[in-house]
């Protein structure tokens, strides 16, 4: 059973997805610039990204807000 979310503007995205259109749009570079952590910075890829990101609720909400400025 899914629970209507209405005033979830990331309700039904997954942080894949998220993820995958920031890089799209705005490449590595400019993602770490916004964000400053080491798996955006060296060697970034969206698997290391995700399980950092899922264990680090802070960086999660940042990435989040960025998403949700942008679109």
């Amino acid at each position: 059973m899914t629970t209507e979310q209405p005033n979830n503007p990331l309700h039904g995205l997954t942080l894949e997805a998220i993820l995958t259109q920031l890089v799209e749009r705005h490449g590595w570079d400019a993602l770490a610039e916004q964000i400053p952590v080491r798996c955006f910075m060296f060697e970034p890829s969206i698997k290391s990204s995700l399980k950092f990101l899922r264990r680090t609720p802070w960086a999660r909400e940042k990435l989040e807000g960025l998403y949700l400025t942008q679109r």
